[in-house]
This record gives C-alpha cells, sequence and structure tokens, in this order.
C-alpha cells in the first residue's frame, strides 16, 4: 500500500483541533491530514484520545477549539454537508439492538433517503452476506462479528466517499478481523477513503499510513515500515511502547 497517493490532495484536513471538558483536555492542539484513498490507522492505547477526536470530526462532540475539514466543508459551519460525505461507524456499532438486521437497514436508509426501492437491493444485497437464521435475530442476539458486518454494510448505506472507523475490530476473533480488514480494503480499491482507529498494534501494517496518539497528543506519524526502520525498531509494539514512555518522560 502507500503507493499512488497524490500527496498534495488532502480530502481531510484537522488543524489545531482541541477538545477540553472543564480544566481535562482530552484532545490538545492535534494536526493531521487524509490523503484521497488513504487508510489511515488511528493507533493509541485506552483513553487516549482517539474516539474524542472522531467524534468532533464527526460532528457528534463540540470543538472546543480548532477546525475539520472534509473535503473543504468545515464541520462546524458546514455539518450537513460534511454528513453527505461522511459514513462513520462507532465503537458501539451504531445499530438498534431490539432491531433484526433488515429492520435496521430499514431505518437507517430511511433516514438517510434511500427509496423503497434501493432499501429493497440493499436488504437483497445483505442477504448474501449474513445467513438468514441471523437475519431474523435482534441484533442483541448476534455473534459480535455478524454484528459488526452489518454496522459497516449500514455505515455504507448512502455510499459515503470518506469513512470513519472507531474501533471496529474490538471484541471479535482474530479470523473475523482479518475478514474485516479485507473488506476495508475492498472500500479503498473502490477509491474510498478511510480513518481506523484501534489499540490493536497489529493492525498498523494494514495501512497506508498511523497516527500515534497518547494523552490527547501526536506523538508519531508515518508510514508503519518506514517508522520503524527511522527508529531502528524491531517491532511496532516495541515502536509504540518506546513513543509512549518518550512522551511520558517529556
Amino acid at each position: 500500500m502507500h503507493r499512488g497517493l497524490d500527496v498534495a490532495e488532502n480530502i481531510v484536513e484537522v488543524n489545531s483541533l482541541t477538545k477540553r471538558f472543564g480544566t481535562f483536555t482530552a484532545v490538545d492542539s492535534i494536526n493531521f491530514n487524509i490523503r484521497r484513498g488513504e487508510v489511515v490507522v488511528f493507533l493509541g492505547p485506552n483513553g487516549a484520545g482517539k474516539t474524542t477526536t472522531i467524534k468532533m470530526m464527526t460532528g457528534l462532540l463540540k470543538i472546543t477549539e480548532g477546525s475539520v475539514k472534509v473535503r473543504g466543508f468545515d464541520v462546524k459551519t458546514d455539518l450537513k454537508k460534511v454528513k453527505e460525505i461522511l459514513g462513520y461507524m462507532s465503537q458501539k456499532f451504531s445499530l438498534y439492538p431490539l432491531l433484526t438486521s433488515f429492520e435496521n437497514v430499514e431505518f437507517f436508509g430511511g433516514i438517510s433517503d434511500l427509496s423503497k426501492s434501493m432499501i429493497a437491493e440493499k436488504k437483497e444485497e445483505l442477504s448474501k452476506i449474513i445467513p438468514a437464521d441471523i437475519l431474523n435475530q435482534k441484533i442483541e442476539d448476534i455473534p459480535p462479528g455478524y454484528k459488526q458486518k452489518v454496522a459497516l454494510f449500514v455505515c455504507l448505506l448512502p455510499d459515503p466517499e470518506v469513512i470513519f472507523l472507531d474501533e471496529p475490530t474490538s471484541g471479535v476473533d482474530p479470523e473475523t478481523r482479518r475478514s474485516f480488514w479485507q473488506e476495508i480494503y475492498n472500500l479503498k480499491n473502490r477509491g474510498k477513503t478511510l480513518l481506523v482507529t484501534t489499540h490493536n498494534l497489529d493492525e498498523a501494517f494494514y495501512s497506508d499510513r498511523v497516527i500515534v496518539i497518547n494523552r490527547g497528543n501526536i506523538i508519531l506519524e508515518g508510514e508503519p515500515r518506514e517508522l520503524l526502520n527511522s527508529r531502528k525498531a524491531d517491532s511496532m509494539e516495541t515502536l509504540f511502547k518506546e513513543a509512549i514512555k518518550e512522551h511520558e518522560k517529556a
């Protein structure tokens, strides 16, 4: 990966982004861009500020200071336009647990202004991915791997150009994680741009670029192999631990 990208074309621009809760600074004036067609992994320990950042980037959480632009539209002033471009799969999968998979597709398809015929097509498409016995169960009763598949499917209903996935592989087995990343590659091959938050270190190698955050600060950024080589680290775990240790000392 990380080949053939137009380095000049930033589809997401984050500038001095800050979130404070009272006297606590959860995200501290961070800056980064995401290029069109890129897969970026946003890596950090639990509580590092990943979800807070993504919620500000989607307009779900008010920005204290700084700005986020998606294809030139400012999240603060052009949120409606941003929502037309952006797909978001939250940490909790954003599904209604008491509804079935089909019912979730009907609901989210409706609020995405899909026609009845398009929703019917989407349900038919989902039936080719998920077994019938799973589709007829409430979301709260189906295995995590299937919840993950349905959540991603629902996220993609409006065919977003940019996709934010917050801890999408949390709580699933390694095989399901690999399968999910294949779906991410498929989306990249369709021209989508993706930001994926995770605390699973091995997932950094699936990305074009990794951004490491700790205590609300970006402490490392770059292509995974280049970072390993430049810092002479023998593994992502070593690299990550050393970067966190250096930041904690500073």
